[in-house]
């Protein structure tokens, strides 16, 4: 699904306004609003998969979801069909999420459970880097052909549904001592306000700091648009997201095996400054090779914090409400990437692109701040 969701995505942010016509502001609601749905419908979907105690059912439909979404963008005339789409696609995103999380964590032992996440990161990214590869070899071969592009999008996302329901199998042993009878349905109910009981405050503890960093992080769409700023070629464009996305792969499981055995608030740190370095870097950058270093920066910062910031939900919360609890957390997740990248889209808009990556390194440094003073 990654090959076939970042064909699209690296080339979403310039066919919107150079294809389209939309703005930058457009671009960063499309985006802030899609993502913050994904980790919204989280929270449910979390939920049920912990009260039916089926992750599979829930992880099929939200694969499912996505790979019909995918004919819309390549026959959308305008942003509106391209928002329905985008939309659509991060409700699967979101149904898929945090059941598959949480079946991560009830199949992997505690002692690994850093090294496991930061493995599904570093997978993650094989599809971040073969997608935006393919889009460019395309947008090459058939002359910038957006449309042509992510119509080939749709096989793989095809093939990934099929895996799912063909591939993929729950736990055999639920006595295990990682996997809990499932509680009542009165205590694991998400309440008004999405205040859920018995997830504890360390836990919320890793929300807020998460939350603070995600403020401080917009949409990776912003970097493709400060590429083509600098005068990358569309068909180049994909470039921006492979760079990040090797960096983020050759990170991600190294850091997560140093988190299990040294812990996790040194990496913690150097993510956030890293983040901070990416941003001052991306807000000066006058070329190519300064637009390069800022984005391996960035993808330095998803490798050292991404699957850290899950291992940690996944320790710190009960384990009869993983999947809850990844559900609560990518909602506050979202919630914070709404606001980021519609910050960052204002700011690009009725400011410069400069700015936008300025307010980003002012909101990290403050992470950092609050984060040094969490009781890890």
């Amino acid at each position: 699904m990654d090959l076939s969701s970042e064909m699209i995505h690296s080339l979403l942010p310039l066919y919107l306004t150079v294809g389209l016509g939309a703005s930058a502001l457009v671009v960063g609601i499309i985006e802030g609003v899609a993502e913050a749905t994904a980790m919204v419908v989280k929270v449910f979907s979390g939920t049920l998969s912990d009260r039916f105690r089926n992750r599979k059912i829930l992880t099929a439909l939200g694969y499912g979801l996505a790979a019909l979404t995918k004919p819309l963008f390549a026959i959308a005339t305008g942003p509106g069909l391209v928002f329905a789409a985008r939309f659509a696609d991060r409700i699967g995103k979101g149904i898929r999420g945090a059941p598959r999380d949480a079946l991560i964590a009830d199949l992997t032992p505690a002692p690994i459970r850093g090294a496991a996440f930061g493995l599904r990161q570093a997978l993650d990214t094989v599809g971040a880097i073969a997608g935006p590869l393919l889009a460019m070899g395309l947008m090459l071969a058939w002359s910038n052909d957006f449309r042509a592009v992510f119509w080939v999008a749709v096989i793989p996302a095809v093939l990934c549904f099929l895996l799912v329901v063909f591939g993929v199998e729950e736990p055999k042993n639920r006595d295990v001592p990682s996997f809990r009878p499932a509680p009542s349905p009165e205590k694991n109910r998400v309440r008004p306000g999405f205040s859920v009981r018995g997830l504890g405050k360390p836990f919320w503890v890793v929300v807020a700091a998460a939350s603070a960093l995600t403020l401080a992080r917009f949409s990776e769409a912003f970097l493709i648009l400060r590429g083509n700023d600098l005068g990358l070629a569309l068909a180049y464009a994909p470039l921006v997201l492979v760079g990040m996305s090797v960096v983020y792969a050759a990170v991600a499981y190294p850091a997560g095996r140093f988190a299990d055995r040294n812990g996790s608030r040194g990496l913690l740190a150097a993510g956030i400054v890293a983040l901070v370095a990416a941003d001052v870097v991306l807000a000066m950058a006058g070329s190519l090779l300064a637009l390069a270093v800022g984005v391996a920066l960035w993808g330095l910062h998803m490798g050292l914090t991404q699957g850290l910031l899950a291992a940690m939900v996944a320790h710190t919360a009960p384990a009869d409400l993983r999947g809850t609890a990844f559900g609560a957390f990518n909602l506050a997740i979202g919630v914070a990437m709404l606001v980021a990248s519609a910050l960052a889209g204002a700011l690009w808009h009725y400011v410069g692109p400069a700015a936008t990556f300025w307010a980003g390194a002012a909101l990290a440094t403050a992470s950092l701040a609050l984060t040094r003073r969490a009781p890890w």
